[in-house]
């Protein structure tokens, strides 16, 4: 097996065996045990970074169904291996800095499993070029999510933020994969290099935008994006470790991945370029504005998130148009922006992680996030404070810091397409910039909150629970490695640049060349560096008049939000389908009957009467013998005679007939085996029902209405004429040979002397082992039952 499709694989197996390891180990020493993997599997993956820079690929395939051209093939290409690295990085720094930030109170083991679980799934998803194997991986990211934001599930908030960061990146979900479906209608193939390959003659096919809507619809919920943003926010009760990984570096990027992906398939379209480019900038200024009114830095930095993500997402829409020009001069212009894309999804991971981890070393030692309670933490936390600094400017945007390189790319291809001759940009595209300039300010506003509001000015300790001090080397370690990096990227920007961004570069925009500029920080007095000093002097401004522009928040309807909106679409889902399920579970039997045979009188008659599949030819049937005649009225009479049987014995007794006469049937076809059997399991269950008639209470016959009578007669009769119909049709209207010939050589295919038991035991043995295994439950489920009962009456007389 290809070492990167075991790398995909350990993190699975290390967290199916952690529950059984950790008994041994001990819930402290586990999480060291587990953080050797996410930094073997990192690297793994660095050593193929002299591969991958040299413009190589690295592909493997493990069969699944082949047959459906499904496959478990990974691709790793210079996108997939940014992304790799930022799981498996970043995910050596979480479970680090978890070591020290949890609890030994805590369930670690569940912890470890759960996050192991992710990794495997998010590296999953980015190595994945089967489309179908990508969306098992996708769901699974979902899953384990849910599973790290419910982390705390004593939590109420914990709860509700798990659940709705799962119905809506599921929901998100679906639509992906029905987009995936439209995409192999058209192509034929699931593979996503044979469809960026051969997409070219497909772009004029009916399911092309419908299935580029779908796929964005997956992008947008997983990412985030307005108006799917209001789960991220939520999602932040999760542990701080779990919002350092999930939510700065690791599955929001997957709907980030997704777009650049499929950039080559739906790019150079101007519903792509507009669709995406606009629900960036919209995320990046509606997050921008809502973080700047937040008291909780966790929930600062949640809407941080939601800004960013929508600055990298409008990029990549904007760099999209470079596919229309091909290359060339033009497309190396518009596919800047693509570049930048990449550059930020990088610089993003590093300093929004070393902030989580801030935030969480605060609220860890002083035991509250609340910026109202905060203030003059810097004499007591200067280590954090510096890593605050760091993560802080470098999200502003400023110099001396890895955000401000890409930042100011940022500007350069907003500038950009204001120029752009293609897509109405010419016309709209001023639009771009002016969103992009108003962002960052506020971007730059919430950056000087975190700063100021929580390391400087009075100190309170009578609102701490705690006396600040540094917590542990341990969790200084991650934020100190992360704010090396920013810095680092700052003054040797083309050590990424040339080995992974100009690679992944040709993963979005195969074939255009140029596109990856060499890094520097300085320009001259260009437009980019007068929008960033502008940003610096009004955001300064806003920073400090914060109070009194404020108030504009009181504004906005609190009924109005999407929030709002989500928890009345939920209540009233629940409270009509609760409407619902109680019409129709009532709790009494014959509805429950009532409701299945006509459904059944519904679709399978009516698919008869409107195919005209009724066929009754009588003419090959053999002549029907007089016993036999008898024998079935006596069957029918015994039915008949149940409905009206005044006591339980005579019920049982005409059914005992029935089954009886049934058994004298298989006598009469020579199936003396299946008689043996119906007598045998008739006689049983004749003694079961009578040893239940000792427990069940005095029977009194029901007196329906007569409309409720009649009502169940016509559905009794209706059902049975829908059967008997069925049986003639299917007897008279034979398409095909009957397969009964290939059983009768039982004995050569199987060694079976008797036909039924050789379907039973060979033909059909899993059939059979399966029934076998169905019963076996059952059984255990009366068991139980019992036991449960029995100890329950135990108690009961003890008591």
């Amino acid at each position: 097996m290809h070492l990167l499709i075991l790398a995909i694989l350990v993190p699975f197996l290390a967290a199916a065996l952690i529950p059984f390891i950790h008994r041994r180990l001990g819930p402290v020493d586990i999480g060291w045990l587990v953080l050797v993997i996410p930094f073997v599997l990192f690297v793994i993956f660095a050593m193929q970074i002299p591969v991958i820079s040299a413009g190589d690929t690295v592909t493997a395939t493990l069969n699944w169904i082949p047959s459906l051209g499904i496959n478990f093939t990974i691709y790793l290409d210079g996108l997939s291996l940014i992304l790799a690295l930022l799981i498996t990085g970043m995910g050596t720094l979480v479970i680090l800095y978890s070591i020290y930030y949890l609890s030994p109170a805590d369930s670690l083991p569940h912890f470890y499993a759960y996050l192991l679980l992710f990794m495997g799934a998010m590296l999953g998803v980015v190595l994945s070029d089967n489309l179908l194997v990508l969306y098992v991986f996708w769901e699974l990211t979902s899953i384990s999510s849910f599973l790290l934001i419910a982390f705390w599930f004593h939590r109420k908030n914990s709860r509700y933020g798990a659940q709705k960061s799962l119905l809506i990146t599921v929901f998100g979900g679906f639509g992906m994969l029905a987009g995936f479906l439209m995409l192999h209608t058209m192509t034929g193939t699931f593979s996503v290099r044979e469809i960026v390959s051969t997409i070219g003659q497909y772009s004029d096919h009916a399911l092309f935008y419908p299935a580029m809507f779908l796929v964005l619809l997956g992008a947008f919920t997983k990412s985030a994006q307005f108006p799917f943003h209001i789960w991220l926010p939520d999602a932040m009760e999760a542990p701080t470790p779990v919002s350092a990984y999930l939510h700065s570096a690791t599955m929001v990027k997957a709907g980030i991945y997704l777009v650049a992906r499929f950039t080559p398939i739906f790019g150079g379209t101007s519903a792509w370029f507009w669709t995406v480019t606009l629900v960036g900038l919209i995320t990046l200024f509606w997050g921008s504005f809502c973080a700047v009114r937040q008291t909780d830095l966790k929930a600062l930095l949640a809407y941080s998130t939601v800004s960013q993500l929508g600055l990298i997402m409008s990029l990549f829409g904007m760099g999209s148009a470079a596919i229309h020009f091909g290359d060339g001069n033009e497309g190396a212009l518009y596919g800047l922006a693509s570049f930048a894309a990449l550059f930020h999804l990088v610089n993003h991971s590093t300093f929004k992680g070393a902030l989580f981890m801030v935030v969480g070393i605060v609220d860890h030692q002083v035991g509250t996030r609340d910026i109202r309670r905060l203030g003059g933490l810097m004499a007591f936390l200067p280590i954090t404070f510096t890593f605050a600094v760091i993560g802080s400017f470098s999200m502003a945007g400023l110099p001396l810091f890895n955000g401000f390189l890409s930042k100011e790319m940022f500007f350069t291809a907003s500038l950009n397409a204001v120029s752009l001759p293609i897509f109405s940009a010419d016309t709209w595209g001023w639009i771009i910039p002016v969103v992009a300039w108003t962002a960052s300010a506020l971007t730059f506003v919430y950056c000087m909150i975190i700063v100021f509001k929580t390391f400087f000015g009075k100190h309170k300790p009578e609102k701490l629970d705690k006396r600040p001090a540094e917590p542990s080397i341990g969790m200084l370690i991650p934020p100190a490695i992360l704010s090396l990096l920013i810095v680092g990227l700052f003054f040797f920007p083309n050590l990424l640049g040339d080995h992974l961004l100009r690679p992944a570069l040709n993963g979005v925009l195969p074939g255009i060349t140029g596109a990856a500029p060499h890094i520097t920080a300085w320009h001259g007095f260009n437009t980019e560096l007068w929008m960033t000093i502008g940003i610096v002097v009004a955001g300064s401004l806003l920073f400090i008049f914060l109070r009194h522009w404020k108030k504009i928040y009181a504004i906005l309807p609190e009924d109005w939000t999407f929030n709002v909106f989500y928890n009345k679409l939920l209540e009233s889902v629940e409270d009509n389908s609760s409407l619902l399920t109680n019409r129709y579970m009532t709790g009494y039997l014959p509805h429950y009957f009532a409701y299945i045979f006509s459904f059944f009188i519904l679709v399978a008659g009516g698919t008869l009467f409107l195919t005209g599949a009724f066929s009754f030819d009588f003419s090959t049937d053999a002549a029907i013998p007089s016993y036999e005649l008898i024998l079935t009225i006596v069957m029918a009479v015994a039915a008949v005679g149940i409905l009206f049987a005044k006591s339980r014995l005579t019920s049982v007794l005409l059914n005992g007939v029935l089954g009886y006469s049934i058994a004298i049937f298989f006598v009469l076809f020579r199936a003396p085996d299946l008689a043996l059997t119906q007598l045998v399991i008739e006689t049983v269950t004749t003694a079961l029902f009578l040893l239940c008639f000792y427990f069940l209470p005095e029977w009194k016959p029901e007196n329906s209405p007569r409309n409720v009578k009649i009502r169940n007669a016509m559905i009794a009769v209706a059902g049975g004429a829908t059967v008997t119909l069925i049986a003639l049709s299917v007897r008279s209207g034979k398409l095909f040979e009957s397969i009964s010939g290939y059983y009768e050589d039982s004995y050569e295919l199987a060694g079976g002397k008797n036909i039924v038991n050789a379907i039973l035991g060979d033909f059909r043995g899993f059939d059979t082992m399966l029934e076998s295994l169905v019963l076996f439950i059952a059984g255990l489920g009366v068991y139980t039952l019992i036991r449960i009962k029995g100890g329950k009456e135990t108690r009961k007389n003890e008591d």
